[in-house]
């Protein structure tokens, strides 16, 4: 049984949310931007134990260690993918692909029929792997250098 499998995905406390946190900064800073933007983005990669309490979040333990965690967050009438990091050294085992999949039921349990999802460049590749499609883009500037992040949806009939 591979790493992933052997995965255990339970729901976030909030005293899991500095360890959140750091994964969510460390797997941001994989992706080797300066860091001067991980601190214009610390309060977006900032989990707070709020945060856990009125979002449906979930961490997957790996050897009883959390090993990466989503975040699904009902606004209105649509549901968004706002987290979805797995530590560094999980990337490539299959760990954010079985988050994903349990986030798309988490989502669907809400009876939303799609999940958005605004993507980091870096990861669009792996949502669409997932099944997701890009339906637009938002478009943002830090420090004077244009950013553009993919808008993507997960059509949750899949689910």
């Amino acid at each position: 049984m591979g790493l992933s499998e052997r995965a255990i995905i339970r729901q976030a406390t909030g005293a899991d949310a500095p360890e959140l946190t750091e994964i969510a900064h460390q797997a941001k800073r994989h992706w080797n931007y300066p860091e001067r933007w991980i601190e214009i983005w610390k309060e977006a990669l900032t989990i707070t134990p709020d945060f856990i309490s009125n979002h449906r979040v979930h961490v997957a333990c790996v050897s009883d260690k959390i090993a990466g965690f989503s975040a699904v967050v009902e606004d209105g009438n649509k549901v968004w993918l706002e987290h979805l990091w797995v530590l560094p050294a999980q990337i490539g085992t299959g760990l954010g692909k079985k988050l994903f999949q349990h986030a798309t039921g988490v989502a669907a349990s809400t009876g939303a029929s799609a999940m958005e999802i605004e993507s980091d460049p870096n990861a669009e590749g792996f949502y669409k792997r997932m099944g997701a499609r890009r339906i637009g883009e938002v478009v943002s500037e830090i420090e004077g250098e244009k950013r553009v992040l993919p808008l993507l949806t997960f059509d949750l009939s899949q689910c």
